[in-house]
């Protein structure tokens, strides 16, 4: 059985419970052992996360090669002879959503696809928000199955009752105890068919009721199949259908109320899409946190007719191209790719005419060309009142495929709104807070990532101690018992580069499987980390509570990061020069102190943007780290402290020579990072409103506490232009189109790969 969402597995445990179920695993030590017991003596044995691959001492059992011998029917299982009880009942499920099964394994098996319906989670979901708003409802509609099934009994023991009557001996009509008995059970039959007239009314006005939270159902749906497609971008986007149940739970409980219908349906579908945005977020890499708000505005769209399909499909993939016929108009600067995609664009039925258009007003199209924000300016001709967003989406495509992902952002701004487009800023204690000792959490890495830092201080916060365990060949036994030690006393284990272990992870989810409630003290908590791998358990990743950690995308996003986190999060810090001012000192030490810190966090957000641009940024893209900001920021802080002065020429060589510059291999790229540097570690930085850029779109805020400094971060551009790291208004062409390109395909092979039934 193919079951992803584990609903077969649910059912399977349910049905076959008073069978004395046995439940094994192909990782088990003696899960053939257990299995000939089960065909000895009849009971059902369920087989879980099986892969593509079968046991081959399972051969004899699924081609059922019986045989017979001293009278009985037997059966070969390894070295093994048992006798086959014919009760015997044998499931098999996997968590794969898309096994390939070899021939010889396929015909040897019946193949169950238990993938959920969008139908049939609608369903689960009505009932899920109709039990928790109206649970007097959920109730009554119980109720009415458990009458309407004594009243069928009744009903039926009454014909069997007038049936052994009639089938009697002797006269009906001279038997006085038949004729009061057949009074007796047409009263009753009468009765009872009353009381399944009125459950049929009382079943209408419920259904009516439920039929009125059916559209919430059906958003909810269509949100949990989006997610679902994320799994074949990276194999760590899984998530449990229990998860994303528990999390639609919360939001109707946490969504504000209304006493119309329709408005707390509005509310709930609101809280909820929010929810699981930044729920989801969270264990996004940031390369693909776009994508998901692409993706889930698409989604939601299509769940109300409002995406034309062919229009979709031109976009992610510009048509398929032929022999164009149509000379381009405008070959001096539209490219003969570009112009057999306006002639494309132009077939399909809702930009007829586009071609046409495109020959005759050329020349307006050439400023859109020419523009540093196409995606912004009004389309020439008739077209500006008439396209829709995604239209417009296919022109800027067709006209400047590189300003593709900004027209994106503008996109999901004004279908879903601005929180949809600014990643919620790590928060490793709210992660902490969602987990228990039995739901792992696991860190998904990134190149240059390393969330141990943080970790430790959550740990040092919290007193907990730490046991750190880095996995690789021979560390699998160690990582065992760390995690058995930290089970009783209620430390943290921390299972370090899991991916390093492929060998390990299946004894690894047998582990956190065993975990229970009783079994590990409260306290405890497993913490892991990995690259994104096919061999981390998919259990886990579904189940487990999923982060990311690095360096956010955009200048803006980048600075907030930074102010979030430990050490200028940290209130002892961020005041630690506030009293230090001596007498007879040129400067207040409180005050320089929060403006170099603001001059540094820009400057480690300019030096990792940098790195997007490819060798027009850095000739070697370095990996730039917290590290380098925190330890930046804590000599700041020293030299502070321990001068009468602002020590420029030592905060310059701390950081462009040792902290960042340490990584710097290249001699022009450390003439360059010092140049950057020096607008933010200089005297002219200090001056309220000084420009940062030319333009002055980049102003050094004024004074205030931390608050202030994230209000000024909150009203920077969502899009940085390229004047604030130095570099022209072209330098962004080749990276823009390679953000576009692998913005493509990624959505390509989601759409290739998603769950859907």
């Amino acid at each position: 059985m193919i079951d992803p969402q584990l609903q077969a597995n649910a059912w399977i445990r349910n049905m076959e419970s008073r069978n004395d179920l046995k439940v094994i695993k192909l990782t088990d030590d003696n899960y053939l052992r257990i299995l000939e017991n089960a065909v000895q003596f009849g009971t059902p044995v369920l087989l879980e996360n099986v892969g593509e691959e079968l046991d081959p001492s399972l051969e004899t059992l699924l081609l059922k090669q019986l045989f017979k011998q001293g009278g009985a029917m037997c059966i070969k299982l390894g070295d093994s002879v048992v006798e086959y009880n014919p009760d015997f009942r044998f499931y098999i499920t996997t968590k794969m959503r898309n096994p390939h099964y070899m021939p010889e394994v396929s015909v040897k098996i019946t193949l169950l696809n238990f993938m959920i319906t969008p139908e049939g989670l609608e369903d689960q979901l009505l009932g899920v928000v109709v039990s928790t708003e109206r649970p007097d409802l959920s109730e009554r509609a119980v109720q009415l199955v458990v009458e309407g099934a004594e009243n069928a009994k009744a009903l039926k023991d009454i014909e069997d009752n007038i049936l052994s009557i009639l089938s009697g001996e002797g006269n009906i009509l001279e038997n006085e105890g038949a004729i009061v008995a057949l009074k007796e059970s047409a009263i009753k039959s009468e009765e009872i068919k009353v009381k399944q007239v009125a459950a049929a009314e009382t079943t209408k006005e419920i259904e009516a009721v439920r039929e009125g939270y059916r559209p919430i159902a059906y958003t909810t749906q269509v949100l949990f199949f989006c997610i679902s497609e994320l799994a074949a971008i990276e194999p760590t986007y899984q998530y449990s259908l229990g998860w994303f149940t528990n999390l639609f739970v919360n939001s109707i409980k946490g969504s504000e109320k209304a006493s119309d219908l329709r408005a707390r349906m509005d509310n709930l579908n609101g809280h909820f899409t929010l929810a699981l945005y930044r729920a989801v977020c969270r264990s996004l890499l940031e390369k693909d946190k776009l994508v998901y708000s692409f993706l889930l505005s698409i989604r939601i769209m299509q769940g109300r007719n409002e995406v034309d399909n062919s229009e979709w499909l031109f976009l992610l993939t510009g048509g398929v191209a032929l022999d164009n016929p149509h000379r381009n108009p405008a070959s001096e600067w539209l490219s003969e790719k570009q112009w057999g995609e306006v002639c494309r664009l132009s077939d399909l039925e809702s930009m007829a005419g586009f071609r046409e258009d495109f020959e005759i007003n050329h020349r307006a199209w050439r400023e859109i060309y020419d523009s540093v924000e196409p995606h912004t300016m009004p389309l020439p001709g008739v077209w500006e009142g008439k396209v829709s967003n995604l239209e417009r989406l296919c022109a800027v495509r067709c006209i400047r495929p590189d300003k593709v992902v900004l027209a994106v952002q503008n996109f999901v701004i004004e279908a879903m709104g601005n929180e949809f487009v600014q990643p919620p800023i790590f928060d490793l204690a709210l992660s902490y807070s969602e987990s228990t000792c039995t739901i792992p959490l696991v860190f998904i890495l990134s190149k240059g990532s390393d969330p141990t830092s943080a970790l430790l201080k959550l740990a040092d916060e919290l007193r907990k101690e730490t046991f750190p365990v880095s996995l690789g060949q021979g560390q699998g036994p160690i990582a065992e018992r760390t995690v058995a030690s930290s089970q009783k006393d209620g430390s943290w284990a921390v299972l370090q580069n899991c991916h390093l272990a492929p060998s390990w992870m299946s004894r690894m989810e047998k582990i956190i499987e065993d975990l229970t409630p009783e079994n590990c003290h409260e306290e405890f908590r497993l913490w892991c980390t990995t690259y994104p791998s096919e061999n981390f358990p998919s259990a886990v990743v579904q189940n487990g509570v999923k982060m990311t950690m690095e360096p956010p995308k955009g200048l803006r996003a980048n600075l907030a990061g930074s102010f979030a986190l430990d050490p200028i999060a940290n209130d002892d810090f961020y005041t630690s020069c506030d009293n230090a001012t001596e007498e007879g000192a040129e400067y207040d030490k409180g005050w320089t102190f929060r403006k170099l810190c603001f001059g540094l966090a820009f400057f480690h957000a300019i030096v990792q943007e940098r790195r997007l641009y490819g060798p027009l940024g850095w000739n070697i893209p370095y990996e730039f780290n917290e590290s380098d900001l925190k330890i930046s920021l804590q000599q700041l802080s020293m030299f502070l402290l321990e001068n009468d002065k602002v020590p420029f020429k030592a905060l310059n060589y701390t950081v462009g020579e040792c902290n960042y510059g340490g990584r710097v291999t290249d001699d022009k790229d450390r003439i360059c990072l010092n140049t950057i540097l020096q607008v933010f570690y200089a005297a002219p930085f200090l001056v309220d409103g000084a420009n940062i850029t030319p333009s002055g779109l980049y102003k050094v805020p004024e004074d205030g506490m931390r608050s202030d400094f994230a209000k000024v971060i909150e009203g920077l551009p969502i899009v940085a232009p390229p004047e604030v790291f130095g570099l022209d208004d072209n330098a962004t062409l080749t990276k823009d189109m390679n953000e576009t390109n692998a913005m493509f395909k990624t959505i390509l092979i989601a759409q290739g790969g998603g769950g859907g039934g």
